[in-house]
Parts: structure tokens; C-alpha cells; sequence
């Protein structure tokens, strides 16, 4: 994946592309200095917590731009366009913490039957997708740990964050991915 000092950079690009945006309603340009691995395409998600309670979390699940502007798109994201949070407001930014997770390319577990995926599914290390039709949920690899999770309960939570019961993953028309994070706080 990408190095602990490239991580760091991320975060304090996050960090600065909020507070950017909230004193100038701008986005930041890609700095001139950044790292030559950051270019390259990958998923990547930015949690914002205000005193350790969930205040905006959005990410690209898939590689669809650089890692460097794909920061940048979902730091703005979580701050301001969670549908589950008002926006950020100024006075909040002192307040908040940053957390950027750059993620690997989804892999489709592929059973023969549900419960199967309690072999392929390890707390701790991967992170879940969830898809029923158009209805698509992830949870990334820390949720499970930070909530206690059992396997079915990682699998149950990523089914109702898709907006479907919680069982649906044994269903045959449903496909379970996962993926790895690396977490930069």
C-alpha cells in the first residue's frame, strides 16, 4: 500500500482541505510537493469524529482518481455533504479529528454457500461491500472492532447500511466483498 509518511501527508491534506473550504468556500489545488505514490489510483475514505462520536465519513470504495485528489474530493465530502450530519460549521474545527482510510481493490467472496463467509471474513483486517441490486453498503475494516462485531454482525450492520435486511446476505443474489484499509489518524 502506501507508506506511513504518505499517510501523515494524507491526513494534514484532509486537515487542510476542510479548513480550507470552510474560511474561502474553495478547494485546495494539489500541492506541488506531493509524493510521487500518491498518484496513483486508489479508494480511499475520510472520517471526521467530533470528541470520538462519528460527524461525517464518504469515500470512493473503487479507484477513480488519484489517491491525492481523491482525498481532497471526499475530506469536502465528509465534511459537508454527509447526508446524516448538518455541515460542518467553523467553530466545530477545533473540535474534530481526521482519520483517512486508503483502501485496496474490493475482492468478490465467492461460496457456495452463506456461511462460508465466516471462513473468509477476518474482525480487524477487511472491510465489507455489500450488494443487492442497486442497493450497495460498506463498513470499513475498523467499524467491526470499534462496535464489537461478530462476523454475522459485520455482515448484518454492511446489509442494513445498504438499506436491505439484515440477513440478506444469505441470499444468492447478493454479493459480499471485502477489502483491506490502511487507517491514518
Amino acid at each position: 500500500m502506501i507508506s506511513e509518511e504518505n499517510g501523515q501527508y494524507l491526513l494534514e491534506i484532509a486537515k487542510q482541505t476542510v479548513a480550507t473550504y470552510l474560511e474561502t468556500n474553495r478547494r485546495i489545488v494539489i500541492p506541488p510537493d506531493c509524493p510521487e505514490e500518491l498518484k496513483q489510483e486508489l479508494g480511499v475514505f475520510v472520517t471526521i469524529n467530533k470528541r470520538k462520536r462519528l460527524r461525517g465519513c464518504i469515500g470512493y470504495p473503487e479507484p477513480v482518481k488519484s489517491l491525492i485528489e481523491s482525498t481532497i474530493d471526499v475530506a469536502i465530502a465528509a465534511a459537508f455533504e454527509d447526508p446524516r450530519f448538518p455541515e460542518l460549521k467553523e467553530e466545530e474545527f477545533g473540535d474534530i479529528e481526521f482519520e483517512v482510510t486508503v483502501l485496496t481493490q474490493p475482492e468478490l467472496i465467492e461460496v457456495a454457500h452463506p456461511n462460508q463467509y465466516f471462513d473468509e471474513i477476518e474482525i480487524g483486517r477487511d472491510g465489507l461491500i455489500i450488494q443487492k441490486g442497486y442497493a450497495r453498503g460498506l463498513l470499513l475494516p475498523q467499524v467491526a472492532p470499534e462496535n464489537g462485531f461478530t462476523k454475522e454482525e459485520f455482515l448484518d450492520h454492511t446489509c442494513m447500511k445498504a438499506g436491505i435486511s439484515a440477513d440478506s446476505w444469505m441470499d444468492e443474489s447478493c454479493d459480499v466483498y471485502k477489502f483491506q484499509g490502511q487507517i491514518f489518524k
